[in-house]
């Protein structure tokens, strides 16, 4: 039986005056062949089209679509599970991905899953059938080399979540053996081989570089970018990590050194063509550092997943960030959905190079300006952060929870000297919101009844940045500290902060932490480190202002354990691999579940 493609089409009725006795002779008007697709151009592009919208873990590792996808909240699940940011709609928190990282993740799965061979599949069926297309060789060749690219981030995605997972390359039909219908897991580092495999092969089939509407589409570069992290990810897996389940999970550690060789490369070959270049447009560093994520088709754009700003539930292609993640006022009286732990506000450091972290021993006995307490910072906490008196819209911040009279008492109600005892933004949560790849200029109150997403910022998928932060780490592991050095420098000049004179691995770690902050990468970076049981384990906290009604200045106050009491974060060893879970083992047994769940 021929597979067939079901789509919706819009079309005009004319009124029927008879029936047509042949009418029930005709193939319906919403089906189409796989003949009409690869005999179309305009379908053929659709059809890829569709694969993109399908590869939901382009959208900050989403892994459905609409309301599960970068629509709504599952936009943030990624960031909160790691040591980042927990949601804060203590009320109703719509996503529960981040209750998975107080130890709830078992062998029956529901976190950040994603078992795309549906997508392969479709991919399978395209590299097959598109040869005999009418199209030209070299758009073939061209659009061939764009499903191998689409088909090695579908493994990618897996193999980071799970391991070794079967390598299908090929469309499976039902006449087939059992053996081929139902393959085992491969090992994982035959899948990173694959991967690699395929962006070498491919690379130079796909255009050098792309820009404007088309930067959502993969370039020689942005294969050259995937294969830079991949290859690092493989090396550090090596490196740090043990090999299981006869390689089904693990790499062994004496192919370590042959992977980050590899990523190196990559980002080397990247950084030579002279094609990208760190944004630095704005003479301040902290709009500078913001635009990088406002501004579109800049010269740090490697790939990115486009959007608009229409409404992603209404059919366009707008998504979330603005309506959840922004200060008040909004639509909803909310707002500040995604907010920080002051642990990971600490990890950016003064101008000058200095650690950030507050002295909480002397704190509480202070009375300070925010300026006190929070200035000569890293530009890029600015860029990244707001808390209390952060500029939004000309006018400050107010999280103050409480004013402190005279005679010492905290007021929490009413007012005092016509002040309101609290401020109008969420002062219960963390006291610290994320304002990285925020637009001042989006409308919040205009949010209701599913018209939230609505925000136009591109999805950096590959930066500039990153591939310079790959290539120091690559380069560190690899002994050559000069270059490590080099590209980690380039960053924090760029940032605004004091260079450094020598580096080590645990500076390159917080370099790529900062930069790369609510991005989609700390999570997985602490688990190929395999150093996320030590710091996704941590009871985090978060900060109060009081007013201090006498001076203007404010007392500080950390919460501890502001995930609750009850909710204590628990990364255990078996989490560095997601469950295969129960339901697909039983579909293939071959499909063995990975260790300790």
């Amino acid at each position: 039986m021929k597979k067939i493609i079901s789509i919706i089409v819009l079309i005009s009725l004319g009124v029927f005056t008879s029936c047509n006795k042949d009418v029930l002779n005709k193939r319906p008007l919403s089906i189409i062949s796989d003949e009409d697709v690869f005999t179309d151009p305009a379908l053929i592009n659709a059809y890829l089209t569709q694969v993109y919208a399908e590869m939901t873990f382009l959208g900050n590792d989403c892994s459905g679509i609409g309301q599960q996808g970068d629509a709504a909240w599952n936009a943030f699940d990624i960031n909160d599970v790691s040591d980042e940011s927990f949601p804060q709609w203590r009320d109703w928190n719509p996503s529960n991905a981040f209750t998975y990282k107080y130890g709830n993740l078992t062998i029956n799965g529901g976190l950040l899953d994603w078992w795309g061979y549906g997508v392969i599949r479709k991919i399978n069926e395209f590299l097959e059938k598109l040869p005999a297309s009418p199209l030209s060789e070299e758009e073939i060749k061209a659009k061939l080399a764009e499903a191998r690219f689409l088909r090695a981030f579908c493994y990618f995605a897996m193999v980071k979540r799970y391991g070794g997972v079967p390598l299908i390359t090929a469309v499976q039909q039902i006449s087939d053996p059992q053996d081929e219908l139902y393959p085992p897991r491969a090992t994982e580092q035959q899948v990173y081989d694959f991967i690699i495999s395929e962006m070498d092969a491919c690379a130079n089939d796909l255009p050098e570089v792309v820009n404007g509407d088309n930067i959502g589409r993969p370039s020689k570069y942005a294969a050259l970018a995937l294969k830079s992290r991949a290859a690092l990810y493989a090396g550090s897996i090596a490196q740090f990590g043990s090999v299981e389940l006869n390689g089904v999970v693990g790499i062994p550690a004496n192919l370590a050194k042959t992977y980050y060789q590899q990523s190196y490369d990559a980002s080397q070959a990247i950084i030579e063509s002279g094609k990208y270049a760190l944004y630095n447009a704005d003479a301040d560093k902290t709009t500078n550092f913001r635009n990088i994520f406002l501004v579109k088709n800049h010269s740090e754009v490697i790939f990115a997943k486009r959007h608009d700003s229409m409404n992603q539930m209404s059919g366009g292609n707008g998504w979330c960030v603005d309506f959840f993640n922004c200060p008040r006022p909004q639509a909803w009286a909310r707002g500040l959905y995604e907010q920080a732990y002051l642990e990971f506000a600490e990890s950016f450091e003064y101008v000058d190079g200095s650690p950030g972290k507050l002295d909480r021993n002397t704190l509480p006995n202070k009375l300070l300006t925010t300026e006190e307490l929070w200035g000569s910072r890293d530009p890029r906490f600015y860029a990244t952060f707001y808390t209390q008196n952060t500029l939004w819209k000309g006018s400050q911040l107010d999280f103050h929870a409480g004013i402190r009279l005279p005679n010492g008492t905290i007021k929490t109600d009413g007012s005092y000297n016509g002040i309101p005892a609290t401020g109008e933004q969420d002062y219960q949560g963390t006291g610290i919101g994320v304002l990285k790849y925020l637009d001042e200029n989006h409308d919040n109150m205009a949010g209701a009844n599913s018209g939230w997403a609505t925000s136009a910022q591109d999805w950096l998928i590959f930066r500039y940045a990153e591939i310079l932060l790959n290539h120091a780490e690559a380069a560190f592991e690899l002994g050559n500290t000069a270059d490590a050095l080099s590209s980690i420098n380039q960053i924090r000049t760029r940032a605004g902060i004091a260079v450094l004179n020598s580096v080590s691995r645990d500076q390159i770690h917080n370099e790529r932490k900062v930069e790369l902050a609510f991005e989609g990468h700390r999570y997985w970076d602490v688990r190929r480190w395999r150093t996320a049981v030590k710091e996704l384990s941590v009871r985090w906290s978060g900060i109060r202002y009081i007013l201090d009604a006498a001076s203007g200045k404010y007392q500080i106050q950390i919460i501890n354990n502001v995930d609750g009491a009850s909710n204590i974060p628990q990364f255990r060893n078996e989490n560095y691999y997601l469950p295969i879970t129960n339901g697909r083992t039983a579909n293939n047994p071959k499909l063995v579940e990975n260790p300790g769940y």
